[in-house]
């Protein structure tokens, strides 16, 4: 175990250096795996599955947000990005996604499942955060279920 101590010279250190921590070192991300879904071609080698449900992961695990860019800011400040998933075979059901933050207080993380995609295969979803920070998110059809950790990262106020 790290000591308090430990850590107010480190931090103290850190701030004559003028600078600070990045959030990969707070957020420990997970990795894709390359795993495909059915019926899809390697156009990405951001893929996760483990052959009930995938997702295709953001680079280098960072959901980022900037002006221009993809996704949603909303009036209330939360984060909306697009999240495709797919159910594997033999994984009929509702896709059900919630989320938790890792590193500090937060509400919980909703998916937003788009209709018309059925009960298997592709489904189109948004996952909205809350605010920025380390996010768990946690996708499942019934019993099965896929976790991966990310980083959302807002634009920073003033430009």
């Amino acid at each position: 175990m790290i000591s308090r101590r430990w850590c107010t010279v480190l931090v103290a250190t850190m701030a004559l250096a003028g600078c600070s921590p990045g959030p990969q070192a707070e957020c420990p991300v997970t990795a894709p795996n390359g795993s495909l879904p059915p019926g899809e071609q390697a156009a990405s080698a951001d893929y996760l599955g483990n052959g009930k449900l995938w997702t295709v992961l953001w680079p280098e695990g960072q959901v980022v947000f900037e002006p221009g860019g993809p996704g949603e800011i909303r009036p209330d400040g939360s984060l909306a990005m697009k999240f495709p998933f797919w159910r594997g075979e033999g994984v009929v059901g509702d896709l059900h996604i919630t989320g938790e933050r890792l590193d500090g207080e937060a509400p919980a993380m909703t998916g937003e499942i788009a209709e018309g995609y059925g009960e298997s295969g592709f489904q189109a979803t948004a996952l909205v955060f809350p605010s920025a920070g380390c996010w768990q998110v946690t996708a499942s059809v019934g019993a099965d279920t896929l976790t991966f950790t990310t980083q959302v990262v807002a634009p920073t106020s003033g430009g």
